[in-house]
């Protein structure tokens, strides 16, 4: 049975503060896309099982199809549409492109999203913690090799831009 009472919330997403009004069933995944037509994190399986809907709340990866829209209250909230400055692609965004990771594209915003949280708790990364952080997310296409390297390079782009 669907609720009908709808919840006030205030948080910041990409650097702005919003407001919405929110069911009180509402995921953050349907508040992100049609309450703010942010359509960078997408719906695969709506279970928590594929990381499709990856979002960075408070620096962490969560799954944006298993939160409720009233969670983000007051939080911190990035998704793929704010990595990069303005035509500027980020680091983790350009590594993609470079390692040809991208091959349809359903599942980037999520791995990227995934492995921008890895890289600010982890600035150094074995691969096999670039492994285990991207682990909640399946991409079906690439094999997994070009996106593991581009976060690699992504980690050493990123070290260099710190060291300047």
């Amino acid at each position: 049975m669907k609720s009908y009472e709808h919840i006030p919330i205030k948080f910041t997403i990409n650097g702005d503060q919003v407001s919405l009004e929110v069911a009180a069933d509402e995921t953050a995944l349907h508040a992100i896309r049609d309450g703010l037509n942010l359509k960078g994190t997408k719906e695969g399986c709506g279970i928590g099982e594929c990381g499709a809907c990856t979002i960075v709340v408070d620096g962490k990866s969560m799954n944006a199809c298993l939160m409720l829209a009233a969670q983000l209250q007051g939080r911190e909230v990035l998704t793929v549409e704010g990595l990069a400055q303005g035509d500027e692609l980020h680091p983790i965004q350009q590594a993609f492109m470079d390692r040809h990771a991208v091959q349809c594209g359903f599942c980037t915003p999520g791995l990227l999203m995934s492995s921008h949280a890895l890289l600010k708790e982890n600035p150094h990364p074995s691969r096999s913690e670039i492994i285990d952080g991207i682990s909640g997310n399946l991409c079906r296409c690439t094999g997994y090799q070009q996106i593991v390297s581009s976060i690699e390079t992504a980690a050493e782009r990123l070290g260099k831009e710190k060291a300047k």
